[in-house]
């Protein structure tokens, strides 16, 4: 019978089929294989690995541009050197667009721009997340303005989005020239190290206008804005390890500005103390400790995603959880520089208070600072105006406010720590704790200069009123008699209260006058 032969398939399905298979190809066999021999996954194996499986639906893969000038209407492919689509992170919608070195080395034409100016819209129509993947030699040349006008749009939109939705920025080749801007606006900027750089102009300029000599790397790789520059956020060994921290990143940040973070299930118990804490302050105020033991010891499972792991270590930020709740970890270092705050220092806790802000991540501050980095270098640097970065930062800040002061505190350093007068919602100091405007010792040869020139022993009378001024007042206890902290705790007691007075704080609700935006001291 005439029903039983097999159906003839339909031409127009078999074209759409054979179309989507010649997008999915990129720039063909030859350039996928260049790119894997440089360690690197092409566009589409990067989508697929950061995105929940089976969960990627591409938008435009049939686009292609429209240059027919220098014979480029010879030269076209599907998609056009980009895929864009949406798809499921940890079963969250995001959006990703991901750059294919294989079609035109992932230069930008306006059609492309088009594709991720459409991805980058709906994900703010959405309120989802958007991770863009670059790997790209810059500007189309043959299409000139139009692909100069093609980033200006996106800058546009990432500009528009920023503090609505979170932007995720993975340097995963190339990014030069104008291209590298719209990293700079996105919340969070990860490098792959050895295969990845970004710089506004290359080696070769640098050389014909400076005379400098200088390599890819050195100017603009992942090391360099990592550790140096602190342009990039993260650095990871390789494109799969990139994209398992991005994954890890969005685990702990909302869809948008108007959620709250994700709240997972814990089984280190809330109230679990830790008696090691108890001896972790050294009984030398000179000596150093490494704060980051003490935020492992506090935060849930020991687990801590630091952000600019490698720049300006006197200070520490990044993402962990209290009670499956997620928090921002803003502490000073004692191990670097005392833990003093200098401009790079400031300018790396700022960004991440206001980052944390945007996204209403709870912020955890753990203090011992005493003070800001003196010197020619940093006066002259604009520490005033940096510093007051960080101060801005906290004052603006509305998510609810845990600090901790473990040892110092010291003048205007304590004040910008997340202190009591800059709306810190619980504040909590260890017995260690000393809250003065300077250490003793300074303070005594202030004060007591001329009674110590006129005794007999001026070192031992030095000796003397410092350690009279030390048992008065380098301690929590005036602070806390002023109410400027909620109470002295114990070392061991840090993690159950700090769960405590976070789930407590949950329901806050604060808000600052009303404004076009401010003025933070740029």
């Amino acid at each position: 019978m005439a029903s039983d032969r097999p159906k003839e398939p339909d031409p127009r399905v078999t074209r759409l089929r054979a179309l989507r298979e010649k997008a999915r190809e990129g720039g063909g066999k030859e350039r996928t294989d260049s790119q894997h021999k440089r360690g690197k996954l092409t566009a589409r194996e990067r989508v697929e690995l950061l995105l929940d499986p089976g969960s990627f639906e591409e938008f435009d893969a049939f686009v292609q541009h429209r240059c027919s000038d220098f014979g480029m209407q010879e030269k076209k492919f599907l998609g056009d050197g980009v895929v864009t689509g949406h798809g499921r992170i940890g079963g969250r919608p995001v959006f990703v667009f991901s750059q294919d070195f294989t079609v035109f080395g992932g230069s930008l034409s306006g059609a492309y721009a088009r594709k991720i100016c459409k991805v980058l819209d709906l994900a703010l129509k959405v309120g989802a997340p958007v991770i863009g993947l670059n790997d790209s030699g810059g500007a189309r040349i043959q299409e000139g303005v139009e692909s100069l006008g093609g980033y200006a749009e996106i800058f546009l939109r990432n500009t528009l989005c920023s503090g609505v939705i979170p932007q995720i920025s993975a340097i995963m080749g190339p990014c030069a020239g104008g291209a590298v801007y719209s990293p700079a606006i996105t919340d969070w900027i990860a490098m792959v190290e050895h295969t990845s750089y970004m710089y506004v102009t290359g080696p070769s300029v640098v050389k014909t206008v400076t005379h400098e000599e200088i390599d890819h790397e050195s100017l603009g790789g992942a090391l360099t804005h990592n550790q140096t520059s602190g342009v990039a956020h993260f650095m990871s060994a390789d494109d799969a390890s990139c994209l398992a921290l991005i994954r890890d990143l969005l685990s702990y940040l909302p869809s948008n500005n108007v959620e709250d973070p994700p709240r997972v299930a814990c089984a280190d118990p809330a109230d679990r103390a830790d008696p090691s804490l108890d001896s972790i302050v050294p009984v030398d105020p000179q000596k150093p400790y490494d704060i980051l033991e003490v935020v492992r010891r506090v935060v849930d499972d020991g687990k801590f995603l630091e952000v600019h792991s490698h720049y300006a270590k006197n200070v520490v930020t990044g993402f962990a959880r209290l009670g499956g709740m997620s928090v921002g970890v803003v502490a000073n270092q004692p191990a670097v520089l005392a833990g003093t705050l200098d401009i790079a220092a400031s300018l790396k806790a700022a960004r991440f208070v206001r980052a944390c802000d945007c996204y209403n991540v709870p912020l955890v501050t753990f203090v011992d600072v005493p003070g800001f980095l003196p010197g020619t270098g940093q006066e002259f640097g604009g520490i005033i105006k940096h510093g007051a970065k960080l101060l801005y930062a906290y004052c603006e800040a509305t998510v609810p406010k845990l600090t901790v002061i473990t040892r110092k505190a010291y003048g205007g350093a304590y004040d910008v720590m997340s202190s009591k007068h800059i709306r810190g919602d619980v504040n909590y100091a260890w017995p260690s704790a000393e809250i003065a405007v300077m250490g003793a010792k300074g303070a005594v040869e202030i004060i007591f200069k001329r009674e110590i020139d006129a005794a007999k022993d001026p070192a031992a009378e030095e000796e003397r009123l410092v350690r009279e001024f030390t048992e008065k007042f380098a301690n929590p206890y005036a602070a806390a008699e002023f109410g400027y902290l909620d109470d002295v705790i114990e070392p061991r007691d840090t993690r159950p209260r700090l769960v405590r007075a976070l789930s407590l704080m949950r329901t806050k609700r604060d808000k600052n006058p009303p404004r076009k935006h401010g003025n933070i001291p740029l």
